[in-house]
This record gives structure tokens, sequence and C-alpha cells, in this order.
């Protein structure tokens, strides 16, 4: 199998109509049972129509005297019937799930209770719980190359890669000019020559934890890609060389597993080769891809994950959590010390001398809390390998999407999936494609009907920027498929709404 191929003949195989029924695991089976469908999956009318009912619904925020039990119920009912619904089939537009009855239930556990993370004495059990997640994700993340691992439960992908790049940089300062940056800062002969390297195409909160960490968005060096979407190792090659040549230090080296429009992997033994070549951190960002560790069937196309210093992992996407449920996991736990703080009220020395550890190095934030329950109970409640099946699910149902898109005379499918995104337009014969496709989805948005995706594909081979730049006729919709609950046939049904609404766009164009 190809690092990017989908397994149409894996175990989760599509079977026939009855999609909870998975081969491995039943989501349903798990109690409490999740909460009936809606009938719609976001409301009409588009935003002025729906803030409208919503501030007409919700009245004052906060009256004189309150209203008891009443006031949240209706609350309740206006957020029902207002909210966007990740659970239902149609809302297919981002990397944004559904969640899983038992997350939910040690979810609303950890709310009752209501544990802080920043000292022991606020959080006890719950401190041993993460650190035993930390510690079997980065042994199917690291292997036996991570003898010490370290991480954290994270607000998500963007904090992830925010505190990977802060370790790098302050490993990349102390380690090149014999200065701590968390004491002394950046020191001035150093700035502007500090450089990130990541693929044209990388997530934009790369670009923008430089410009937090005080190196600039122009620290960032993007690396052209193919056709793929993926970073070529040669060129990434080229590029650190010639930097370096010019008295640049190459800080870190981000490898993307799943790019959010492709989906696309990049070459991560081979990026990180260079990486540790030219003495840079190797940071993989696998917010979309990278719980393909959970699955025999697809974890090959993560080989060289294991040379990466950081990961990032997002399992309110592939996972099934409530928001938040990031992680970030380091090979090496001392990575942490950068962020290392005591306070009198939260973290004597004495304490953790006498065994109670220091919470404040785990963390950006002080008062956290305890999303690792919620990952846990669901790691054991499924087990990997059902985790792993939900997960070829998906893949599984993307495949059926693709072929059906590529058989249907209305649509032109851009590329094989690489992961469970599914790029295409629909074949305007009358108006601008672009136009035409913007205004279906919108369409569709309007009516209730489906929550598809857009985006603008980037130029290839471009690297002048993030994200490359778009070009006319480069719009594309998007179908993200991480509802494994999903059915061929609700996705039949969703392609023959994008059909009608494209038709009637496209007729409504003509002059």
């Amino acid at each position: 199998m190809t690092e990017t191929e989908i397994p149409t003949d894996s175990p989760a195989e599509l079977p026939a109509e009855s999609p909870a029924e998975s081969p491995t695991v039943r989501t349903d089976a798990i109690e409490p049972q999740a909460a009936p469908r809606a009938d719609r999956p976001l409301p009409p009318g588009g935003p002025a129509a729906v803030a409208e009912r919503v501030r007409a619904a919700l009245g004052p925020v906060l009256p004189e005297h309150g209203r008891g039990q009443a006031a949240f119920d209706e609350l309740a009912a206006l957020l029902v019937a207002e909210t966007v619904h990740a659970s239902h089939p149609h809302t297919a537009a981002h990397l944004h799930c559904s969640t899983l009855p038992v997350a939910v239930a040690a979810d609303t556990l950890v709310a009752a209770l209501n544990p802080s993370m920043d000292s022991w004495d606020q959080s006890a059990a719950p401190t041993v719980i993460e650190d035993e997640l930390v510690r079997a994700l980065a042994g199917l993340c690291f292997g036996q190359r991570a003898s010490h691992p370290g991480g954290t439960v994270t607000t998500g992908g963007s904090e992830s890669n925010l505190m990977a790049l802060l370790f790098a940089r302050d490993e990349s300062i102390r380690r090149g000019y014999d200065v701590d940056p968390a004491e002394d800062g950046i020191p001035g002969y150093a700035a502007g020559r500090l450089r990130i390297l990541c693929s044209a195409v990388s997530h934009f909160s790369i670009a923008r934890s430089a410009a937090l960490l005080g190196l600039g968005e122009r620290a960032v060096v993007p690396v052209p890609v193919g056709k793929d979407h993926r970073m070529d190792p040669q060129v990434l090659e080229r590029i650190a060389a010639r930097l370096v040549d010019a008295g640049d230090r190459i800080v870190a080296v981000v490898g993307t597993a799943g790019t959010t429009d492709a989906g696309a992997i990049d070459p991560l033994e081979a990026c990180g080769r260079v990486a540790h070549k030219y003495g840079a951190w190797f940071h993989v960002d696998g917010a979309y891809g990278g719980a393909l560790i959970f699955s025999d069937v697809l974890r090959d196309a993560l080989h060289g994950i294991a040379e990466a210093d950081s990961v990032t992992l997002d399992l309110h996407k592939f996972g099934w959590q409530p928001i938040p449920a990031g992680v970030l996991l380091c090979r090496d736990r001392a990575a942490f010390g950068t962020l290392t703080r005591r306070v009198a009220y939260l973290s004597a020395l004495d304490d953790e001398r006498a065994g109670y550890p220091n919470l404040l190095d785990r963390s950006l934030r002080t008062t956290r809390r305890a999303d690792a329950v919620k990952i846990v109970a669901t790691c054991q409640a499924l087990g990997r390998s059902g985790l792993g099946a939900l997960i070829e699910r998906c893949f599984a149902l993307t495949a059926h999407v693709a072929a059906a898109l590529r058989a249907h005379p209305d649509f032109e499918l851009d590329r094989e999936p690489a992961l469970t995104t599914v790029l295409f337009r629909y074949r305007a014969r009358h108006g601008d494609p672009d136009r035409v496709n913007a205004a279906l989805r919108r369409r569709l948005l309007t009516e209730g009907a489906a929550v598809i995706g857009r985006t603008e594909l980037p130029a290839v081979g471009n690297g002048t920027g993030l994200g490359g730049s778009a070009v006319p006729g480069s719009l594309r919709l998007k179908l993200t498929l991480v509802n494994p609950e999903t059915s061929s046939s609700d996705l039949d049904r969703l392609i023959g709404l994008i059909a009608a609404a494209g038709a009637a766009e496209d007729r409504a164009s003509q002059p």
C-alpha cells in the first residue's frame, strides 16, 4: 500500500446499509444512548435569519430576576434548534466530528467534579490519568524511541503546534547561541536568522505560531509541494542547505500528516532525516491524520513518525471526542522544562521533593480542564482496534463517495482522496464555475439542507507563501467524512442535493 492509498478492501468496507454495525465495534452499544439525529443538519435561513431568531428567543441575557429551570429548558431547546448538528450525515464540511456517548458521559462527569489540572491538590487522579494516556499514545507514535516521553492534552492543533515550536525555538537558541530564551529572550544577533521549514500547504497555525514566538511569519519558509500536495524532501534538502550556507539557523522542520484540504501526508521519514541532518527539531502536525496510529490497516501511511521530536494529535477529529481534545506528544519529556515555573501557592519546591508533582511544566495554561478523562474513557471502552475500525469505516465511506462523484456526469473529482477529504466541483454549463460552486454551497446552507466545505487550490510548486496562491477556476467543494455512523445511502442523497443545487444556480447564472 502506498503512503496515501485508501484501502477499499479493509475490514471496514461498507456493509449493506447498516453504518452503525462496524465489524469490530458498535458505538451505539456504549451507554448512554446517543441523542436522536436531528431532521436538519443546520438551521435554515442563513446568518441573519438565525441571529434574528436566536435574539428573539433568548431575551435578556442577564435579567434582573432569574427564571430558574424554565430558562434552561428554553435555552436548551433554542440551542438544539439553531445549532449545526455534527452528527447529521449531511454535515460534512469540516473536521468537525460527532461525539461518542461514552466520551460525552465522561465529559459530563468531569464537569460535575470540576478538577483543575494546575496543581495536584485540585486534580489528584486526573494527573495520573493524563500521564498514562500520554505514555500509551507516545508508545504508538514513537515506539521504543520514546524512553522518557512527555505530553499534555491541549485545546487542539493550534495550541499543540505553538508549544512544539516553542520547544524547538528554545532548544535551538540554547544550543546555537548559548542563551536561555526563557530568561533573556531572542538575542539580537539571532533575529531574522531563525527559520522554520514546512510544506507550502501546512496549517496556518505554523505561521501564526512563528509570529507569537517573536520569530515573525517571514521566518517560516514554505517548501513547494507537488500535485499530490506532499512536500518533496529533495527540495526541502536544497532549501535547508541554502539557508544554512547563508548563515541562517533552522529551528524546526514541520511535516504534515494530513493537510486540511487534500489530506496529504508528507514523506515523514525523509523529512525527519533532513531535519536531523541540520540539527533541527522535527515536528509532525498530525492533527488530521495522526490518529491513523490506531489502525493496523492504515498506520503505514505514517511511516517515519517515530523520527519526530514532537507530534500533534487531535482526537476531536478522528477520536470523536467533545471539543477540546488535542494532544501534544514529545519523545523526550525534558522539552517541557522550558515551561517550568514554581509559585508558592501551587508548586512549592518542598512539596515537589515530597512527591507532589509540579503541573505548571505541562501546559501554557494554568487552570486546565481534565480533558484526558474522556479520551481514556473512550480508549478503554473501544480499544485500539475499535478506534481503528471506526477510522477504517470513514475511509470506506470516502472511497464510496469518490467513486460516486467520479461516475456522476455533473461532477468533476479533483483528485483521489488521500485521507477522508474529497475535493470536487459541479460542472457548470452556463455560469462561471467558481461562482456557481460557491453559490450552490450557500444555497444548501440557507436551505438548512447540507453543510459542505469549500476551498481554493494553491498553485503547485509555489513556494512564495503558505497555502500558495489561488487562481481563477481553483475553487473546489469539499466533503470531509469523519462520521462513521453515516451510510452510503445518506451520502448518495447528499450528492443528489448538491447536484440539484448546482443545477439551480447554474440556470440562475444564465443571462
